[in-house]
């Protein structure tokens, strides 16, 4: 990747956006603290990778990954309360403090899963397994929170209620930064405010979401033509 240059400011609602092999997970992976860039300097939350200790600054980053890993068949509320520690299944001998487990209720009601607390992974469906994971992501009260391709593999019910659900919680943590990888922008929530589009490791567009978002924009990204629209907030691609 050259010349990127990317500033997320709190409350603000990022897309990164382009083809594949464009270069959108390297720069979640940057974003993430998990990963350094061979030239140039990240800084994540005031912190500048490769001068700070990576598991503190990790602890103030939430992510969703629909494609997480567990090794156990864990409850929802076990997979919650895996974002305090950070860590893919339940730690050996680490137990959540009763406020810990009242916050994990709490959020497992806001992304309306307070019926599937008791529930193993198995028996949940894609969607209802993505707002765990951002319920996951919540937990430690992050200052930045990534989204990558959170609606891969969802139905259109399964994607408008996750969609909903992260609308929701933009409303209810105005102070919290988001980024969000998509290959499709009919997977962004109504309320993203930015957007970046990237082809070739290269800035294609970047600033906010109604100027880069353009029919001229994502079809020179692309290579390809599409005629961009948005009604009520959400956008569609189509060829034009």
């Amino acid at each position: 990747m050259q010349h990127i240059d990317l500033t997320v400011r709190a409350g603000e609602h990022w897309a990164l956006i382009g083809p594949n092999g464009a270069g959108k997970t390297t720069m979640l992976t940057m974003c993430g603290a998990l990963g350094h860039p061979t030239s140039g300097t990240v800084t994540v939350l005031g912190k500048r990778l490769g001068r700070v200790e990576l598991r503190e600054l990790r602890t103030h980053i939430g992510h969703v990954d629909p494609r997480h890993r567990m090794l156990g068949d864990n409850t929802v509320l076990e997979v919650i309360l895996t974002g305090l520690t950070g860590s893919s299944d339940p730690l050996p001998r680490w137990e959540a403090s009763p406020t810990e487990v009242i916050r994990a209720q709490e959020l497992a009601e806001s992304v309306r899963l307070e019926a599937r607390l008791a529930s193993r992974w198995s028996t949940l469906s894609q969607g209802e397994r993505g707002r765990a994971l951002i319920a996951r992501a919540l937990i430690a009260d992050p200052a930045l929170l990534l989204l990558d391709e959170p609606a891969t593999g969802l139905d259109v019910a399964a994607r408008e209620h996750l969609l909903e659900t992260v609308d929701a919680l933009r409303v209810a943590h105005p102070e919290v930064a988001s980024v969000t990888v998509t290959h499709h922008l009919e997977d962004l929530p109504a309320s993203t405010s930015h957007a970046m589009l990237l082809r070739d490791g290269r800035i294609a567009a970047t600033g906010g979401a109604d100027d880069v978002l353009t029919s001229e924009n994502v079809s020179a990204a692309f290579d390809f033509p599409l005629a961009i629209t948005r009604h009520e907030g959400r956008w569609l691609a189509r060829r034009a």
